[in-house]
């Protein structure tokens, strides 16, 4: 026998917290039942970890969930209960972490609530979009289905964002590099020269003194520079945490050249990927748009389709509906949603269309990224060059520094 700790809810929908004593937790689950109480979570107390090993161990990774998915999925379409497929999947669980959160999860579900609710308490692990396409497939009766079909869709997309930061990578450590250097020249290598100068007297190039001038309020208000990096770098985070300030960074970027390109890009292979899923899984169209404009990940391109799906409750095409959402979808993108629409077969053309702008998006990171080396090679090159220009300019005229 053992105690588990259960927190349950009692008639009066009120909530219960106390411990019992069973032989197992199925155990402790019936015997809660024959309280007429409804089980929320039930763990065993010798196995429940400290507050601090909780913090730390709460995190499931994306891999994690992805399998869980994927087995889920597998045993539903085997016929397996929900119930039951869960409780596998915790006591199968390769980390602790992940194997409490299946057993949450179970517990819930066993207590009465729905697989999307019961997922939806633990956002870290499931975000937003995950438990809507949830729902759906709980309210369609095609669970095991859609799934399958976010399993495929979160490979998918992990796929594309190791794209998206492969592609950037060089670039960030091309930036890094070239700010080390110059940290390094105005910090520690001019300030010599600058002694030595100074040792001769006489007048310097004017190019040399605003190097000198640079490199001195480097070294005496270094920590006025770090200061403002970080009021800079708390002003991003806090403006971010905004919805108005986050709106405006989004805006921003859409309107930066070239990369604004690549953030509507992405935006649509998110959207149609997702839309495509939902579409082909038999969830209704209004509410297939509704989760994919979360998918997204930018309020302002999603706040477009906000639009589009008040036209198609009205009963507007699609296609139709999508046309005032340039920034999004362009011309060729709405006549070929139309062309599908009218065949009956958009799901499989908003997949295609997914793989499609895919591959043209990695062509596009490709090419920025080529543009960029040369560019930031260029940047470093011109700001070295001209710190030691102005370094060795002197020395032509050590003559006169002497005398």
């Amino acid at each position: 026998m053992a105690t588990f700790l259960y927190k349950a809810i009692d008639g009066q929908g009120r909530q219960v917290a106390d411990k019992l004593v069973a032989a197992d937790r199925a155990s402790a689950i019936d015997l809660l039942f024959s309280r007429k109480l409804n089980p929320v979570s039930v763990e065993r107390q010798e196995d429940r970890p400290s507050e601090g090993l909780m913090a730390r161990n709460s995190r499931v990774s994306k891999n994690e969930v992805e399998a869980f998915t994927r087995q889920l999925a597998n045993l539903l379409t085997a016929g397996i209960p929900l119930s039951r497929a869960l409780s596998i999947l915790s006591r199968e669980a390769s980390k602790p972490a992940a194997a409490k959160l299946w057993a949450t999860v179970h517990d819930q579900v066993s207590g009465g609530m729905a697989l999307a609710e019961a997922l939806g308490q633990h956002p870290r692990a499931f975000p937003p979009v995950y438990v809507a396409m949830v729902r759906a497939g709980e309210t369609g009766g095609f669970l095991d289905v859609v799934l399958e079909q976010i399993a495929t869709f979160r490979a998918r997309e992990q796929e594309l964002k190791e794209k998206v930061t492969s592609a950037m990578l060089y670039p960030v450590i091309l930036s890094v590099l070239a700010t080390g250097i110059l940290v390094f020249l105005l910090t520690y290598f001019i300030p010599r020269f600058s002694q030595m100068f100074a040792e001769y007297g006489g007048s310097l190039p004017g190019l040399t003194k605003a190097i000198v001038a640079v490199s001195g309020m480097a070294v005496d208000y270094w920590f006025v520079l770090v200061l403002a990096v970080a009021l800079i770098v708390f002003g991003i985070q806090r403006t971010r945490n905004s919805e108005e300030g986050r709106r405006v960074m989004e805006r921003t970027l859409l309107r930066l050249p070239l990369f604004g390109r690549a953030v509507a890009k992405f935006a649509l292979v998110r959207f149609c990927r997702m839309l495509g899923t939902l579409v082909g899984s038999g969830v209704p169209l209004v509410a297939a748009l509704r989760v994919a404009k979360e998918a997204i990940g930018n309020q302002v391109l999603a706040d477009t389709v906000d639009s589009a799906i008040d036209d198609v409750q009205r009963g507007t095409s699609l296609a139709r509906s999508l046309e005032g959402c340039r920034e999004l979808f362009p011309t060729s993108v709405i006549e070929m949603i139309s062309v599908a629409e009218e065949s009956g077969r958009l799901d499989k053309e908003l997949t295609r269309l997914a793989g499609a702008y895919e591959q043209e998006l990695d062509r596009y990171l490709k090419m920025l990224v080529a543009m960029a080396e040369p560019a930031l090679l260029f940047v470093m090159a011109a700001l070295v060059g001209t710190i030691v220009i102005g370094m060795i300019l002197p020395i032509f005229n050590m003559q006169e520094l002497i005398r």
